[in-house]
């Protein structure tokens, strides 16, 4: 079962650090893979702070997707890096859907519909994955 969550911690994490990565060394590319909006698409404050996280959260959140492969080679450390990358996102999934929600009630232009759609989608998941995987990490410390 471990193995399994593995996998989903490194999939899922790889597809948050791999389209941060993407969005902050080329927008453009980004925004055709749909990983981030294209500057036309959303108001120049929202593209700024955008691009921002996408800079910042490229150097921070390949922590999780190491602790999933950590677990699937069984390695004792897994759990502590699983807290940190758990940690990251779990900051980076509340933030991003309170500030989506609250930019949308004000009338921000925020992105196309199917993005908007597709960021809520994503960072409940990978809220949700966080979530579990701290009470896994902290499970699995309290065990040894």
């Amino acid at each position: 079962m471990e193995s399994i969550w593995g996998y989903c911690l490194t999939a899922l994490g790889l597809i948050a650090w791999l389209g941060q990565l993407i969005y902050a060394i080329s927008p453009t590319l980004g925004a055709r893979l749909n990983v981030g909006e294209a500057a036309s698409e959303v108001d120049a404050v929202v593209y700024i702070d955008a691009r921002g996280e996408a800079i910042w959260d490229s150097l921070i959140l390949w922590i999780l997707p190491l602790a999933g492969v950590l677990l699937i080679l069984q390695d004792p450390t897994w759990p502590y890096w699983a807290l940190v990358g758990s940690g990251s996102y779990l900051y980076f999934s509340g933030r991003n859907l309170i500030t989506l929600k609250m930019m949308q009630q004000r009338g921000i232009r925020i992105g196309t519909s199917n993005n908007i759609k597709i960021a809520y989608l994503f960072c409940s998941i990978w809220g949700l994955a966080a979530l579990i995987t701290i009470i896994v990490a902290i499970t699995e410390l309290s065990n040894t």
